[in-house]
């Protein structure tokens, strides 16, 4: 458990927090562009001279424009925030606690992000195919983080099944709500997790 303060634990450093402000930047400028033109109509070369970028670098944080809207900077996040829960929580229990903890300090504007970029994977073909791709990476890096905290390794069958559990939450959340915030989604998946830690009745 950290047991650091706020204030004591090390900040981004200058390169990483412009490298951040320019990824969200140019994220902002294609979901606002996909709003006002559509996705399809949407070219790279605009979004980048909307973002004030050069093409090659919407490439250098983005090898495509279905990952604009993949990009979920929540992600880590939720990452740091599940590594900090108290020791004695189980796995299932410091991830419900981690849910509540970031969506509840997420900003409106995080929260309306959040489900622009449901609407478009839900929307267009090519982003919901890419989300499959998005969904492996999301759960290697889950099982590495849930396994650091089970005193596992991340390819341990146990490891496996529990994050194959928990994503399934996630998708059954999802699929139920189109994956808007603004709905009861954190509330389905929230239950679904209390389900999942109490055991399946006969």
């Amino acid at each position: 458990m950290n047991l650091l303060l706020e204030t004591d634990r090390p900040k981004p450093g200058l390169r990483a927090r412009k490298k951040a402000k320019t990824r969200s930047a140019i994220q902002e400028s294609a979901l606002r562009l996909f709003r006002e033109k559509g996705y399809e109509a949407t070219t790279v070369d605009e979004i980048a001279e909307a973002a004030e970028v050069s093409p090659s670098t919407f490439f250098r944080y983005f090898p495509t424009k279905e990952d604009v809207v993949m990009y979920d900077e929540l992600d880590p996040v939720i990452f740091k925030a599940f590594a900090e829960q108290p020791a004695h929580l189980s796995t299932i229990a410091a991830l419900r606690a981690t849910m509540r903890e970031v969506f509840e300090r997420a900003t409106p504007e995080e929260i309306a992000k959040q489900d622009e970029r449901a609407a478009l994977i839900f929307a267009v073909p090519e982003v919901r195919m890419r989300m499959l791709d998005e969904l492996m990476s999301v759960m290697q890096t889950l099982a590495k983080v849930i396994a650091s905290r089970m005193r596992r390794d991340a390819d341990d069958f146990e490891v496996q099944a529990l994050v194959g559990a928990v994503v399934g939450v996630g998708i059954a959340a999802w699929f139920n709500t189109s994956g808007t915030l603004a709905s009861n989604y954190l509330q389905l998946m929230d239950r679904a997790f209390a389900q999942l830690e109490a055991g399946f009745p006969d």
